[in-house]
């Protein structure tokens, strides 16, 4: 059962990475993105699925690896990239701007972001992405929609 854990919270070993795990993670929630971004039951399920999963292991892979919100545990940065793009209308401006500011807001915590990162098991490593993935689709949907008007 450890091996499964470690498996799904680091995102197919993702997070095991050397060099930015959790940049890798956002990555291969990308993935998932350009797998799902054309059906949009399929999307919801997506981001529902990594969600639960996170929220159902993320905690008990934080006991594996002896440490709070272990950086191998990616599953977070995942589900949160396919938040981020949720509902933005599809380019690629949008793709690398929306993994861009994700990573930053990731990084930077704005509020309550930092605030949930103090929540013990789960919660804690789960719910500051949410927030930053809330933010950055939030700032996409004005900028695309603002440039959209712009443009036609």
């Amino acid at each position: 059962m450890r091996r499964r854990i470690k498996f799904i919270t680091s995102f197919f070993y993702l997070g095991h990475s050397p060099f930015m795990p959790g940049t890798i993670g956002s990555l291969g929630g990308l993935v998932v993105y350009f797998l799902v971004r054309n059906n949009e039951i399929l999307y919801a399920f997506s981001i529902l699925f990594l969600f639960f999963l996170g929220v159902l292991f993320a905690g008990e892979a934080e006991k594996i690896y002896k440490r709070k919100d272990a950086g191998m545990i990616v599953i977070d940065e995942a589900c949160g990239m396919l938040i981020s793009l949720f509902f933005v209308p599809y380019s690629l401006f949008a793709v690398i701007l929306g993994f861009l500011l994700f990573r930053v807001l990731d990084i930077l915590k704005p509020w309550p972001a930092r605030r949930m990162e103090r929540l013990t098991g789960s919660s804690g490593i789960m719910f500051d992405d949410i927030v930053a993935a809330l933010y950055t689709n939030f700032i996409l949907q004005i900028i695309i929609r603002i440039l959209i008007s712009r443009l036609g």
